[in-house]
């Protein structure tokens, strides 16, 4: 019953934020693009935040998914939320903010109604292969997104300077913000690898497991 609350919550959440993007759209076109952040990110950055229970549930054993691909996910949208987009007001108008919203929560919702049938034992075929299969084209286009994103606020990070430490004397030692933020590229593309593969592999597991239940009944 939590669970399926909790992807409940998730779902309206992200149904909301969906709907409210394509709406906006539809009414001013081009001119919603700019300020997509300020008109659903405070939800946006509820429903990123809420998503860290997920790690709980599957560390206390509630819910049965593989643990570092989980994390992994999650947390590569917490960093170019809340780090990247969220501390620079100068990258929240930009048209990327908007792509990348755009993905997750066509993600999301597809991702929760699923869990949320599954949760009470209801299985649609065509719903399970949306579910597992949407996900390996539109995840490495949400990783560029987020490289992208990450790209156009290297000159707004060198400009103000925001997190780069500097300690003072007697300590010799410093942390400039952007070269950190160029090492995570690598790695989000190196991570990239890994989630596709994982992708690959839950898909195959589940649609076969789908096939077998269509055949027993």
């Amino acid at each position: 019953t939590y669970l399926f609350v909790y992807d409940l919550m998730q779902f309206c959440g992200h149904s909301w934020i969906f709907t409210n993007m394509i709406i906006r759209f539809m009414s001013f076109g081009k001119d919603s693009l700019a300020d997509t952040f300020y008109s659903i990110g405070l939800v946006m950055r509820l429903c990123q935040l809420l998503s860290i229970f997920e790690i709980l549930h599957i560390l206390i054993g509630i819910d049965k998914s593989r643990l570092f691909p989980r994390f992994w996910q999650i947390t590569e949208r917490i960093i170019v939320l809340f780090v990247v987009i969220n501390s620079q007001e100068e990258v929240q108008g930009k048209y990327v903010v908007c792509v990348l919203f755009f993905i997750w929560n066509l993600l999301d919702v597809v991702r929760y109604t699923y869990s949320m049938l599954a949760r009470t034992g209801i299985y649609y075929p065509p719903l399970t292969w949306l579910n597992f299969s949407l996900c390996i084209p539109l995840y490495p286009l949400s990783v560029v997104a987020k490289a992208f994103a990450i790209c156009v606020s290297l000159p707004y990070f060198e400009s103000f300077g925001t997190y780069s430490i500097k300690l003072p004397f007697p300590f010799t030692f410093s942390i400039y913000f952007p070269y950190v933020l160029k090492m995570y590229l690598l790695v989000l593309f190196i991570g990239m690898c890994f989630i596709i593969q994982n992708l690959f592999s839950e898909r195959k597991a589940h649609l076969q497991t789908g096939n077998i239940k269509q055949k027993r009944s």
